[in-house]
């Protein structure tokens, strides 16, 4: 008897945990639409990213910190399990995430109702966008402020940097920052250029949202998928980046390297569905 009961009460705990873990929605309505938020968490591997203070090591074995990141997100794109795609309006897909900035770590879309499993989005600015009149770029596309303060725009190149990160490495001698700083500069971006072919370090990003929960949009209920950023990816990837060998990388062939590095920066880590619509979600 005591067994039986024991299993009744196993039974219940389990049926308990699934219906507070898994919640349940209408089904999707392609009429109506819904808030689906994205959320970019910055890390470096297994540690959070903690802008001036934080320390860590690259794959060359190189001391580092950082103490500015930006970079564009742009073009994004959302698709069903049963091939359906929504590409959201261009003049609503431009988005400058700065690590210094909480509230640019939210990127909010209005998309229709449905069951999403495939997120998509360039790292960069495309280069219709690039090359429009000045006076139609607007919001964080607007090009004013030097690079070196700050800026995501070069004047003299009239591009965008798409990725901007620098901080300090005990690895960067007097050679390679004559202020004795040790600072690291990587302002990379490229997008193929004018008249004649250049560099074209845009990145396409594309995440599978099946394995760690597919975005359920629904009318007046919130989906927010949330985003790793592993700042690690940009010395440990297809290239080894040694901040001794290469401190300031802009506009360089060895800029392509680090953009393909730093194209594989993203992953899904979860996703929350059927929220209210009254903030953001870690």
């Amino acid at each position: 008897m005591k067994a039986y009961q024991y299993l009744i009460v196993l039974t219940l705990g389990v049926l308990s945990f699934s219906s507070c873990s898994k919640k349940e929605g209408p089904a999707p309505d392609q009429q109506l639409t819904g808030n689906l938020q994205l959320k970019f968490d910055h890390i470096v591997g297994d540690k959070k990213l903690q802008l001036g203070s934080g320390e860590y090591t690259n794959a060359a074995s190189e001391l580092f910190t950082v103490d500015l990141l930006k970079y564009y997100v742009s073009n994004v794109k959302i698709s069903t399990a049963d091939g359906r795609t929504y590409t959201v309006p261009q003049e609503k897909s431009y988005f400058l995430i700065d690590a210094s900035v909480a509230e640019s770590q939210f990127v909010n879309l209005e998309v229709p109702e449905g069951d999403y499993t495939q997120l998509t989005f360039l790292l960069g600015v495309d280069s219709l966008r690039s090359t429009m009149p000045v006076e139609d770029r607007t919001g964080v596309l607007d090009p004013a402020g030097d690079h070196n303060g700050g800026g995501m725009y070069w004047s003299w190149n009239s591009g965008y940097i798409f990725f901007k990160m620098e901080g300090s490495s005990p690895a960067v001698d007097l050679e390679g920052d004559p202020t004795g700083q040790h600072r690291y500069r990587y302002h990379i971006g490229g997008f193929g250029g004018y008249d004649a072919p250049t560099l074209n370090n845009i990145k396409t990003v594309s995440l599978d949202l099946k394995h760690a929960g597919t975005a359920n949009v629904r009318q007046r209920l919130s989906s927010n998928i949330h985003l790793f950023v592993d700042l690690a990816k940009v010395f440990n990837g297809s290239t080894t980046v040694s901040l001794a060998e290469n401190p300031t990388v802009m506009f360089g062939d060895y800029s392509a390297l680090i953009a393909n590095n730093y194209q594989a920066m993203f992953s899904h880590d979860h996703t929350h569905n059927f929220e209210p619509l009254n903030g953001t979600h870690e």
